[in-house]
């Protein structure tokens, strides 16, 4: 398939409405996957039955998760959609995958406490953020100088998880370690400038929009990546944020200094600042949007999580 002149129509459009290169990259996957799968046939020749058989081979003989057969659905939605002006109705006999009712694992605050302490830091202080500020990976990694506001203790997500700004709590146990690595970024920074870089990296179209920020410190991330890159898109040389593997390495390391055998991600630190808000007695609307989730239901998954402790309930038998 090589570069498409249809796959590049697609990664035009997404790039045209500021999707993030991860979610480029996944969206391409699958849709040269359904190509592929439909004997390379054209996507303008075809239609629900072929995406009904696509989804139905990624459900029973590829066994895929039900979050991973609703992101190739997605992708080809979007297809549809933005080069077709068409609206998918899927078939009623599509096999979906089942998702499982997962409860997800969390940390009690003295597990995610001895796993943060085995790290170094600047990842010491990135789990911390995650843990005490409930941030997603992609948001933590995008964190910018300009994001953390010391005065009013927080910090504010950008654009996170669906577009959408939000504010979120600052621990003033993280003031001193964060000022440190600032420290430590603006040196970077002002040697960066001394070789005539000092370039951040932007999202797509921002640095024509600003063309000052790029070099601006305010703009630069707070976990900048140790080498500078080509920007993937906008082609210029800039330093970019920390990759996230450093984050899962540093985590598999750690945990195998301690006696804790959870499942445990990155994003398990976030469920874990949610659970441990709702223990001591947070209300749920204000941990809703501490998190950033549209749909209340979302956040009283971790209701579920802690059980009947959730507001204080006690069980008839234990009444004294």
């Amino acid at each position: 398939m090589g570069h498409s002149p249809f796959l590049e129509s697609i990664r035009t459009v997404l790039r045209t409405g500021h999707y993030s290169i991860q979610t480029e990259k996944t969206y391409l996957l699958w849709i040269k996957r359904f190509i592929i799968f439909n004997n390379k046939q054209h996507p303008k020749d075809m239609g629900e039955q072929e995406v009904t058989n696509f989804l139905s081979h990624l459900a029973v003989e590829r066994q895929v998760t039900a979050s991973t057969q609703n992101l190739a659905l997605c992708s080809i939605v979007f297809m549809y959609k933005h080069i077709f002006s068409r609206e998918l109705t899927l078939l009623p006999e599509t096999i979906r995958a089942r998702a499982p009712k997962r409860i997800p694992t969390v940390l009690s605050h003295d597990e995610a406490m001895c796993i943060i302490s085995k790290m170094k830091n600047p990842h010491k202080l990135m789990f911390s953020i995650l843990y005490g500020c409930g941030l997603r990976k992609a948001e933590l990694l995008t964190l910018r100088i300009k994001d953390i506001d010391f005065g009013s203790n927080n910090i504010f997500v950008f654009r996170g998880k669906g577009g959408k700004d939000r504010v979120t709590m600052l621990p003033e146990s993280l003031f001193e370690p964060l000022k440190e690595q600032i420290e430590k970024v603006k040196r970077v920074h002002q040697k960066d400038l001394a070789e005539g870089e000092g370039k951040t990296s932007l999202p797509l179209g921002l640095a024509r929009k600003y063309p000052y920020a790029i070099i601006d410190f305010k703009w630069q991330y707070v976990f900048p990546s140790t080498v500078r890159c080509l920007h993937p898109t906008d082609g210029y040389y800039c330093r970019h944020h920390l990759h996230w593997t450093a984050l899962t390495k540093s985590l598999r390391k750690a945990l195998n200094q301690t006696s804790i055998r959870k499942h445990v991600t990155a994003h398990t630190f976030r469920h874990s600042f949610a659970t441990q808000l709702l223990l001591n007695g947070a209300d749920i609307r204000t941990v809703q949007e501490l998190l950033g989730h549209n749909d209340l239901r979302t956040t009283q998954i971790y209701t579920h999580v802690i059980g009947q402790h959730s507001s204080g309930t006690t069980s008839p038998m234990d009444r004294k």
